[in-house]
Parts: structure tokens; sequence; C-alpha cells
């Protein structure tokens, strides 16, 4: 396991290096073509920003997985590959054209069922939750599509503010690396680092960046998506069964408590917008990351304290199971957290913000405080996330 760490490792920096030395072309390419997101009353951005940065994440992943490959066979998941090939390609088209939500929809169903096709792998097992095992493939089948296209959904709707979706996504590759460690999944755990890797430049430039700042669009949540769907059909297969685990490690109430937030919020947000006579893809400023803006918070302040929000859920889980609780009562913890901080929470905020509460002034007083003034290490981090720009947009 050791070669086989080094071998992550060593891909790791190849993904980072590459993120890193792509960054600015991609970013002169899309100022170059005006390749950007415009601001408009839904949006919170102020001024036009390129998008990019997907394109620039899924370089950098590919490079490390090729550097992989020289130590280790990765062939056996190259439809994951394809996958994301053709998942980043309609999220350019879309970034570009705007195509129908009709149209992806179709795209990520197809996507999805080739993956369950070809890969093996889908949600066919549920690991002792409800006392249930192997489930047959015409239940199979359909709940792993619903599952992954609304996987893939929620994380292309978390890509609101600065940080928000490459540091949620780095944190939960983190946590997905984890479990395929703890599971001996060699593959899926190289994949997981360097995806995370691959973030980091992105993150810090989406942060820190004044003049190389670039959203990651929606070429990058929907390949993203296809990831993190990749992770939940591998931890969900049948395929796991025979890894020693301590039986009563909940798989499946790991899964949601990673993608809690993302998805129970997607699930409050569409509802609502049905419920209102609205098409659940029509956009508007309900999602949980627009409230923390409402209530005063920073974008990096949003970001985090989502993100924050979202690793509780995890360490509630993570405490049920030491504690020894059932596989079901892990399930119903998550469950009943993730509907707590979305479908209660948000209308409870809502309310003290319209009406201007105390609990409004206090929750805006700590928004405010995440204001960071652009100096000392903030001013520093900028510089050094733009100077390795300026030079290839000195041109333009």
């Amino acid at each position: 396991m050791i070669n086989e760490l080094n071998s992550i490792l060593i891909s790791a920096l190849i993904a980072l290096f590459c993120t890193c030395w792509i960054h600015p072309y991609i970013l002169k390419v899309a100022k170059m073509k005006n390749i950007v997101d415009n601001p408009d009353a839904r949006k919170l951005q102020r001024v036009p920003v390129p998008i990019m940065g997907g394109l620039t994440v899924i370089f950098g992943v590919l490079t490390g997985v090729m550097g992989f490959n020289l130590f280790g066979n990765f062939y056996d998941i190259f439809p994951v590959f394809a996958a994301i090939i053709i998942i980043l390609i309609v999220g350019l088209m879309d970034d570009m054209i705007s195509l129908s939500p009709r149209v992806r929809f179709l795209v990520e169903i197809a996507l999805v069922l080739y993956l369950v096709y070809t890969t093996g792998n889908q949600i066919d097992n549920f690991h002792g939750l409800w006392g249930i095992y192997s489930i047959s493939d015409y239940v199979s089948v359909p709940l792993t599509v619903f599952a992954c296209v609304g996987i893939i959904n929620a994380i292309n709707l978390i890509d609101g503010v600065d940080g928000y979706s490459s540091g949620y996504s780095i944190v939960s590759c983190v946590l997905f690396g984890v479990m395929f460690y703890l599971l001996g999944n060699v593959k899926m755990l190289a994949l997981a680092v360097i995806v995370a890797t691959s973030l980091l430049p992105f993150f810090t430039h989406n942060v820190f960046g004044k003049h190389s700042k670039m959203f990651i669009g929606d070429a990058g949540t929907l390949s993203l998506g296809i990831i993190f769907s990749v992770f939940v059909t591998t931890i969900l297969s049948e395929n796991t069964v025979n890894v020693s685990l301590d039986s009563n490690l909940g798989l499946v109430p790991f899964t949601l408590a990673v993608l809690c937030i993302p998805v129970f919020d997607t699930l409050r947000v569409m509802s609502v917008r049905i419920v209102r006579g609205h098409s659940p893809f029509s956009p508007d400023k309900t999602h949980l990351h627009h409230l923390f803006i409402e209530l005063g918070y920073s974008h990096i302040g949003t970001s985090l304290t989502i993100i924050l929000i979202n690793l509780f859920v995890v360490g509630c889980w993570f405490l049920a199971y030491k504690l020894g609780l059932s596989i079901d009562i892990q399930l119903y913890i998550v469950v009943v957290l993730g509907i707590f901080v979305t479908f209660v929470m948000y209308p409870f905020v809502r309310r003290q913000i319209k009406h201007e509460t105390v609990l409004y002034r206090i929750l805006n007083r700590i928004g405010r405080a995440t204001h960071i003034e652009r100096k000392g290490f903030w001013l520093l981090a900028q510089r050094l996330a733009d100077k390795s720009i300026k030079e290839e947009l000195r041109e333009l």
C-alpha cells in the first residue's frame, strides 16, 4: 500500500502542477473570446467573470490520472473519463449558448445508464440499511439513475458564491478518499485525491484572485457531479460487499451525509418552485448561499459557513456510528439534520430578515464580521494569485 500511496502522491502533484500551468492560458482564452458570466438581477457578481474554470480543473484531473497510469492500471475506469469528457463538452456548450434543461437532463440520464452498463457499479446494495443488502436490477437501475441525476444537479446548483463549489468539492473528495482508503479501493482513492488537488489552484484563484478569478461554470460542476455519482455508486455497489468493514458502518448514511447540504437544499428549492407553479429548473435566488449573502455574509464567509454545516452533519453521523447506533438510526439523524438546515432553518431565518428581529441583527453582525479587508495576508494572497497570470494577460 505504501508504494501505491507514493504513486497517488506523485499523481496528485502532477495534477496540481498542470492545473496551475494551464489556468492563465484558459483564462486568457475566456477573456479574448468573451466567454464570461455577465451580472444580472439574479447573480451575485458585479462584473463579467470568465466561466471556463471547469476546463482548468478537468485538465488537471486527466493529467493526474495519466500520471497515475504510469504506476498502475487505470484502464478499467475508462468509461468514467469518457462520461466526464462528454459532460464537460455539454457543460461548455451550456456556458456559451445556454442549453435547455431538458437537453442536459437527457444527457445526464444517458451517461448514468452508460456508466451502469460499462462499469457494473450501481446502487444495488444497501449494506444492511433496514436489513436490506442486495437489490434487484429492476429497482437498483431506476434508483441509481434518480440518485445520480439528483447528485449531478445538486452539485451544479451550488456554484453561486466564490469558493463554495470548489471548497465543498475539495472537502467531499477528502471524505470520500478516506472511505475508499478504508475500503481498499486504490483507484477511487487516487481519483478522489487527484480531483481535490486539481481543485486547489482553482479555489485559490477564485477566492483570493482579483484578475485571475474564474468561475467553474456548468462544465466544471456537471463534471464534478459525474465524479461524485461514481463515488457513490462505487461505495453502494454489490462489489463492496466482500470488504471487511465494521458491519455497523452505515455506507448509505455516510454518502448522504457528505452530500447532505447540496442534496437537501436542491430538494427544497425545486419543491418550492413546483408548488409555486414554476419549472423546477427555473433560476432564482432562493438557495441557502443566497440566504447567507442576504444576511450580510461575505462570499468566503458564506462558503465556509455552509461547508462547516455540512461537516457538522458528517460529524454527527460519525458520532452516531461510534456510539454504536444502528445504521437505520444513523440515516435518520442525517435526514433530520438535512431537513432542519434547509427546509426548517431557511424559512425561519427568512422571517427574521423580513421582520428585522433581534436574531437577524445578531446574524447580520456576524455576517459583517466575515468581510475581510484586502490587506496583510489577504493582499499578499491576492498578489500571489494574480502574479501567475499577469504575463499571459499583458497582451490583452
